[in-house]
């Protein structure tokens, strides 16, 4: 959709490690960037002693490295979050950051590295490139199928002064080594399956009806597209299943290379305000929007629709285009339904009274500057109130 004399760029970290096995690499990964004293940065359930990052904290001291763990990335992850963990970095003597779990353990890690290197609050952040210097090193091991927070330079942390979610976008919080071993994804329970994978989905759609998508961006998102369609329902049914797994991984990661560089668009913007707001989970938020959302949106680039249908399994042989995007928008409506997820935003709490000042915050989003229909205010409301 690109068009013009516009510079397009393209981030994604230095290495990228996935399949299955890869976190092995980990302790070769610290040693190669240079790392002797980690901070792993991880949420209350993987840092529960036992957990996951007491494994990996183990592999690395085996390794001759010191590890502290900070466990106190919540879902939604806050400016006190980030503020908390800086504090074990700088008492710790850390000289390097691994980030272990979604995209909650992610950004937090990445508040606090830029924090850390620029001296100034994580408020101070908010925007497009408003760092100054690099991060420590860093190292994102997933383990979830959905945010791509592991090789994106976006950051997403909630305001507590006024429970907004504040978008931070900046190439110097792109992790230096990203990993995606889908063996420490087996264990995400069915719900957390789903919602991730239509987080995915959503940013492989956003990015791919982007004003500034490129044919670069266009290939990761429609494969992402095809990738989720056909995987992500084994992957909620079966969480052992190891080619659903893996594949949702690259998957993932896919739409992480699409949005990364083609941005997102209201459904991002409207699911932020929602996680500030009400604290609910970013990825069903965003599964619940995004048919509501691409419906206003198709009119603008039906072509569009068309493909994404196509990439989703849909026959539109014989269609009329319009016809043959419709088609889109259904798939992703039955493919929602058919992973678990809500039908509408009354049963996540979001009252009516609530939606003007959400659809205020939702159009100074970042994400939304992207998007391919312009929307005035009551527009956002009007789909808002259609998610309800």
């Amino acid at each position: 959709m690109a068009i013009g004399e516009q510079v397009f760029g393209y981030f994604i970290p230095t290495v990228n490690l996935m399949g299955v096995g890869s976190h092995k690499e980990i302790p070769n990964q610290v040693k190669t960037l240079g790392g002797t004293n980690v901070l792993i940065v991880t949420d209350a359930f993987l840092g529960r002693e036992g957990g996951m990052a007491d494994d990996i904290k183990a592999m690395l001291e085996a390794a001759g490295t010191k590890v502290t763990i900070y466990a106190g990335a919540e879902p939604n992850p806050t400016d006190i979050n980030v503020h908390d963990g800086l504090k074990v970095y700088q008492d710790c003597g850390a000289d390097m950051i691994l980030s272990l779990g979604g995209g909650s353990s992610h950004d937090c890690a990445k508040g606090i590295g830029m924090v850390a290197t620029n001296n100034c609050h994580i408020r101070d952040c908010e925007g497009v490139d408003k760092t100054t210097k690099p991060m420590p090193p860093f190292i994102a091991v997933n383990t979830t199928a959905g945010t791509a927070s592991e090789m994106t330079r976006f950051c997403i942390i909630t305001n507590t002064s006024n429970k907004v979610k504040m978008a931070i976008v900046d190439w110097r919080c792109t992790p230096n080594v990203a990993i995606n071993d889908p063996l420490l994804m087996v264990g995400m329970p069915p719900a957390l399956t789903a919602a991730t994978g239509m987080d995915a989905l959503t940013h492989a759609v956003e990015a791919y009806v982007s004003t500034i998508a490129t044919p670069v961006t266009d290939s990761a998102a429609l494969m992402a597209i095809k990738l989720i369609a056909t995987n992500l329902r084994n992957a909620v049914a079966n969480g052992q299943n190891m080619v659903a797994r893996d594949n949702m991984a690259y998957a993932e990661f896919l739409a992480g290379m699409a949005f990364n560089n083609a941005s997102l668009g209201y459904v991002h913007a409207m699911a932020h305000q929602l996680g500030g707001f009400y604290n609910l989970p970013h990825g069903v938020c965003n599964a619940i929007l995004l048919p509501h959302v691409e419906g206003f949106n198709l009119i603008a680039c039906p072509e569009r629709f068309v493909d994404i249908a196509v990439a989703m399994g849909e026959n539109v042989e014989g269609l009329s285009m319009r016809d043959a995007a419709d088609l889109a928008l259904s798939a992703i409506k039955k493919l929602s339904s058919d992973v678990g997820i809500p039908a509408g935003l009354t049963e996540l709490g979001v009252k009516e009274q609530d939606l003007k000042i959400m659809a205020e915050n939702a159009m100074k989003d970042a994400c939304s500057f992207t998007n391919p229909r312009t929307a005035t205010l009551d527009d956002v409301i009007s789909i808002f109130k259609s998610a309800l």
